[in-house]
């Protein structure tokens, strides 16, 4: 138990100071936002926990597929904010399009035998 509160207080202090980062400069914090550090928590916990090499590389690789259909909410995000559309709204436009594209990655990956 005590492990899984270390995981949680590193993880979020992480969170947090680039959180606090991106408000003192924005570019700074997207710079930092942009480095898989989640990514690098998360197998770096998945291998402390299973030691399991192909777990890590199927992990490996379905983030990459998953990164690929959250790209473009990092572009309508913007777009509509400078439109005058509000925060709200412009964040669930956001998500549901990274949820509609991260489900059509996952049924055209299917078609070409990759399964995530």
């Amino acid at each position: 138990m005590m492990y899984f509160i270390v995981k949680c207080l590193l993880s979020g202090v992480i969170v947090g100071v680039v959180s606090e980062l991106a408000r003192r400069s924005p570019t700074f914090g997207a710079l930092i936002v942009s480095l898989p550090l989640v990514s690098l928590l998360g197998i770096l916990w998945l291998w402390r926990d299973t030691g399991d090499a192909a777990r890590i590389a199927a992990h490996a690789q379905a983030t990459f597929w998953y990164v690929l259909p959250s790209l473009p909410m990092f572009l309508l995000m913007p777009w509509m904010l400078r439109s005058g559309i509000g925060f709200w709204p412009t964040l669930l436009a956001g998500c549901v399009l990274t949820v509609v594209l991260y489900l059509l990655m996952v049924a055209t990956l299917a078609r070409f035998g990759l399964r995530l």
